[in-house]
C-alpha cells in the first residue's frame, strides 16, 4: 500500500437494537513500520470515533454475534495493538526498549496463525481476581483469534460468532484468548462450539497453544502459562467471560472503575463524563503526521526460530 488516505468503508452490521447497516473506515497516519503509525477509526458519516470505545460489542446480541477490530492480519510480524492510553484508542505498533516490535516465527508458525484483534466495549480489569485463573486482568480489551479463511486487513471490523477461549497466563495476568469464526465465511454454519473446530481444522488449536506457548521464548522469556492446563473452554464459558469484560468497560467508562492511564476519550457513549465533540477528535487526527509510503519491514522478521518442543 503507498500513500494513504481514508481507506474505502467497511460494511459492518450496527448496533443490535437498530440492525440497520452502517460502516467504518479507516485513516491512516505517518509511515506504516514506523514508530508515529497510527490508524484512526470513522463511522458511517465519516466522524472520528474510538475503536474501543464506540463500536458497539454486539453486531447481533441475541444471537450472541459480536464485533472485532481486527489489528493484525494473518500471516504478518507486525505486533499492532489498539493504543489502549492515546485519545481515540487508534492502531499503533507495540514498541519495546525502543524498537517496532514484531512476533518472531517459531517454527513452524509464520507470523500471526489467525487473523488477530479485540472485541470493543470489553476491558480486562487488572484490579479485578478472575475467579477462575486466580489472576487479575491484563488492562486491554479481551483478545480474538478468529481462524476463518479469509486474510483480513487491519482496522477492518467483522462480526465473528464465538466458539470458545483459551485461558492464557501472560506474566501473571490473565489474558483470554477468544476463538471465534468470521460469520461471512463460507463454513460459518458448520461451527457452533470448540469441539467443531477440533473436527473440523484438526491441529489448529494444538498450534494455537503452542503459538502462545512459545512466541516469547525468542526473546529471551520463559514459555507461557494456562490456566486449566491450556485446555479450551467451550462457547457458553467464552461468552460469559465476554460480558464480564463488557462490564467491567461499563464500569470504566462510567468513570466508576478506575482505569490509570487508559484514554477512556469517546463520542457516543451515553453518560460517559469522557465524552468529546468532534471538533475534538478531529484536532487529535489532524495533530498527528500525515500519511505516508510504508518503511520496508527488517529482514531479520522473517528469520524461523527452532526449538525442541518440551
Amino acid at each position: 500500500r503507498g500513500a494513504c488516505a481514508g481507506w474505502p468503508r467497511r460494511r459492518v452490521r450496527g448496533g443490535a437494537r437498530s440492525g440497520a447497516m452502517s460502516a467504518f473506515g479507516a485513516e491512516e497516519r505517518a509511515a506504516p513500520h514506523s514508530p508515529e503509525y497510527r490508524l484512526f477509526f470513522k463511522d458511517a458519516a465519516g466522524h472520528y470515533i474510538s475503536p474501543f470505545h464506540d463500536i458497539p460489542i454486539y453486531a447481533d446480541a441475541g444471537k450472541n454475534v459480536f464485533n472485532m477490530v481486527v489489528e493484525v492480519p494473518r500471516w504478518t510480524n507486525a505486533k499492532m495493538e489498539i493504543a489502549t492510553k492515546e485519545p481515540l484508542n487508534p492502531i499503533k505498533q507495540d514498541v519495546k526498549k525502543g524498537k517496532l516490535r514484531y512476533v518472531a516465527n517459531v517454527f513452524p508458525h509464520k507470523g500471526y496463525i489467525w487473523n488477530y484483534g479485540a472485541i470493543p466495549q470489553t476491558w480486562e480489569d487488572p484490579s479485578h481476581k478472575d475467579e477462575n485463573t486466580g489472576c487479575c486482568g491484563d488492562n486491554d480489551p479481551i483478545d480474538v483469534c478468529e481462524i476463518g479463511s479469509k486474510v483480513c486487513s487491519r482496522g477492518e471490523v467483522i462480526q465473528v460468532k464465538v466458539l470458545g477461549t483459551l485461558a492464557l497466563i501472560d506474566e501473571g495476568e490473565t489474558d483470554w484468548k477468544i476463538i471465534a469464526i468470521n460469520v461471512e465465511d463460507p463454513e460459518a454454519d458448520s461451527y457452533n462450539d470448540i469441539n467443531d473446530v477440533r473436527r473440523m481444522k484438526p491441529g489448529y488449536l494444538e498450534a494455537t497453544v503452542d503459538w502462545f506457548r512459545r512466541y516469547k521464548v525468542p526473546d529471551g522469556k520463559p514459555e507461557n502459562q494456562f490456566a486449566f492446563n491450556g485446555e479450551f473452554k467451550d462457547k457458553d464459558f467464552a461468552v460469559n467471560v465476554i460480558k464480564g469484560t463488557h462490564e467491567h468497560w461499563k464500569a470504566l467508562i462510567a468513570k466508576k472503575a478506575d482505569g490509570g492511564e487508559i484514554s477512556c476519550t469517546n463520542l457516543t457513549v451515553s453518560g460517559s463524563p469522557f465524552c468529546c465533540t468532534q471538533d475534538c477528535a478531529k484536532a487529535t487526527v489532524d495533530a498527528a503526521p500525515p500519511c505516508k509510503a510504508a518503511n520496508p519491514i527488517p529482514p531479520e522478521v522473517d528469520k524461523w526460530f527452532y526449538y525442541q518442543k518440551n
